[in-house]
């Protein structure tokens, strides 16, 4: 059956080794087709939620895979082989789109398939664009495993996690037991707790067929010995690799690792478990679709830009970068550190003077707003302006703060409101905001709170400024608990003695202005003669942002101060109840 004869709903097509295969068509005639591939053990029905979401806009086709579902199943193990599972996919592609290639998105075994049919030289002309998610090439997979067997610590370390991910497939090769654990509901059992760990899932957990299940081992026992051949494939079709962060089958590496395979490649990590058409449609069919709009000619969006896997990119390429306090010292620093790596920088700061400097100096890789974080109404129109011109940033820098020094008695409650609302409310508002938006996109982010190494060295001439930092540090550690599941990743940054222009504006409360005035030429004179610039934080930041722990001490001070406060914490406060502050 072919051409205008397919109809929406659920029909039949027929395989030249006589199995009969279950296809089903949604949404309206003549828009592109988007067709489903499916994996093990499931069925056509993992896509239903992201059909709900495609088929306004486009002809979306899923069908049971051979030996799953409402397919027939064939006689023999030799009937599950890869080429066999190609075939089935090309003859359902002509079937429901003659005239004009279709979209591919698969999942799991359905992607393994996927692949083998996009290295095919009939997907030429037949095949537009293909997404991938959690499965490999087969032999790019025995490939990939030979290339980690090399003396490099990193490469073992991503070869034994993937081989331990892959034990299963040992076990599927043994007779009589893997049915055993399948009828027995011990298989069930296990694949619905593993979804259950996905806390983001917007469904329920779904307990595979049996049947499916039990017959779709003879995939594993078919195709087990492609593993051992040499990887020659390739293909010019335009491929997006959405690689779920908790896969506890197929690891990150193993499916983003593919630039031999694919030359127009786009690689998406996105935060959730091995079931993500089931668990996270939305945002499945949302990356999909503008992978589809943009092959048939739409613009192409951030995302797929920032996807983009090319030789000689920046590092942050198409990210965008949100910088408070970007108009001077480790602000200015961070915004250039950023640029020159490839990202666009947003550069706010409540100095306008300084915020031109900035844009002087970076150019068209920077666009700047004068807002005062302390402000909830500006930030929030901040907040809003960003998203509007490009969508949620990837990495927000909360850098914006004040420095206020004097005994706790001498300290004012205005001063108190001063530095809170500045350190503290100003970190505040610009996680909540952009981490909102964030969370909301659903492809994770970097959050970086600067908070100080004053957040955890107690001080007796730093009270009020101690305390807002350490406050940030608590506040970004509760974040990277909460926001994990959704792959934002917090990280408090917390440098020493910095050589920056914050010196020169600290206010020194309970003294008058010619006091004031000596006490900052003395820090200066202080923090000069360390000579730690600002720089040298900006390289730490963006070590952060590409690795995102949890705390990161940045000057050799602050890392020893930390190091002294959990083992010395009591030689710590002996020493902060003596005034080391410059006179």
């Amino acid at each position: 059956m072919a051409g205008a004869a397919w109809q929406a709903g659920s029909q039949w097509l027929d395989t030249e080794d006589g199995v009969r295969l279950a296809v089903h068509a949604h949404g309206p005639e003549g828009a592109p087709t988007v067709l489903a591939v499916h994996g093990y053990p499931d069925n056509h029905t993992v896509w239903d939620g992201v059909v709900a979401a495609l088929s306004d806009r486009y002809r979306v086709v899923t069908y049971d895979v051979r030996g799953a579902g409402e397919s027939g199943r064939p006689s023999g193990t030799d009937g599950y082989r890869i080429d066999r599972l190609a075939d089935d996919l090309f003859a359902v592609a002509e079937a429901v789109s003659p005239d004009r290639p279709v979209h591919l998105l698969a999942h799991d075994w359905g992607s393994v398939q996927s692949w083998h049919a996009v290295t095919d030289p009939r997907a030429a002309g037949r095949i537009a664009s293909y997404t991938s998610i959690s499965g490999p090439c087969l032999d790019h997979y025995g490939q990939w495993l030979r290339d980690k067997l090399r003396p490099d610590l990193r490469d073992l370390r991503e070869l034994a996690t993937q081989l331990a991910f892959s034990a299963y497939i040992a076990f599927f090769q043994l007779p009589a037991l893997p049915e055993l654990a399948w009828r027995s509901g011990i298989m069930p059992k296990l694949i619905a707790h593993l979804e259950r760990l996905d806390p983001k899932s917007a469904a329920a957990p779904t307990r595979p067929d049996v049947a499916d299940g039990v017959h779709g081992l003879e995939l594993y026992r078919a195709n087990a010995g492609r593993l051992g051949e040499p990887a020659q494939r390739r293909t010019s079709v335009p491929v997006q690799v959405l690689a779920p962060t908790g896969d506890p089958f197929v690891s990150a590496p193993l499916q983003t690792e593919v630039d031999a395979l694919a030359e127009n490649l786009r690689v998406r990590h996105l935060p959730g478990g091995h079931w993500l058409p089931r668990s996270r449609p939305e945002l499945v069919a949302r990356c999909a679709a503008e992978l589809v709009d943009h092959v048939e000619g739409g613009e192409q969006t951030r995302g797929l830009r920032r996807a983009r896997v090319r030789p000689g990119r920046g590092e942050f390429a198409d990210q965008v970068v949100v910088i408070t306090g970007a108009g001077n010292g480790i602000g200015r620093a961070t915004a250039r550190a950023f640029a020159q790596a490839g990202a666009h920088v947003v550069a706010a700061d409540v100095d306008r003077k300084a915020l031109e400097a900035t844009a002087e100096e970076l150019g068209e890789a920077v666009s700047t707003h004068q807002v005062d974080v302390s402000d909830r109404a500006a930030m929030t129109d901040f907040a809003l302006a960003v998203h509007a011109e490009h969508g949620a940033p990837d990495v927000v820098i909360n850098n914006a703060g004040i420095g206020l020094a004097g005994a706790f008695l001498d300290t004012s409650a205005a001063d108190w409101e001063d530095v809170i609302d500045v350190n503290l409310w100003g970190v505040i508002h610009g996680c909540r905001l952009f981490g909102r938006q964030m969370v909301e996109r659903g492809e994770g982010g970097r959050i970086i709170n600067v908070a100080s190494a004053a957040a955890y060295l107690p001080s007796a001439v730093l009270p009020a400024y101690s305390t807002t930092k350490a406050a940030v540090l608590r506040l970004s550690e509760c974040l990277r608990v909460e926001l994990a599941g959704d792959g934002v990743k917090v990280t408090a940054v917390c440098p020493g003695l910095v050589n920056t222009g914050i010196t020169t504006r600290t206010r020194f409360a309970g003294l008058g202005e010619a006091e004031q005035a000596k006490r900052r030429r003395a820090a200066t004179e202080l923090y000069q003669r360390r000579d730690y610039g600002p720089e040298r934080v900006a390289e730490q930041i963006l070590r952060a942002t590409r690795r995102a722990p949890a705390l990161a001490p940045v000057t050799p001070e602050a890392r020893a101060g930390l190091v002294l406060s959990r083992l010395t914490p009591k030689l710590l406060r002996a020493a902060a109840r003596a005034d080391l502050m410059p006179k």
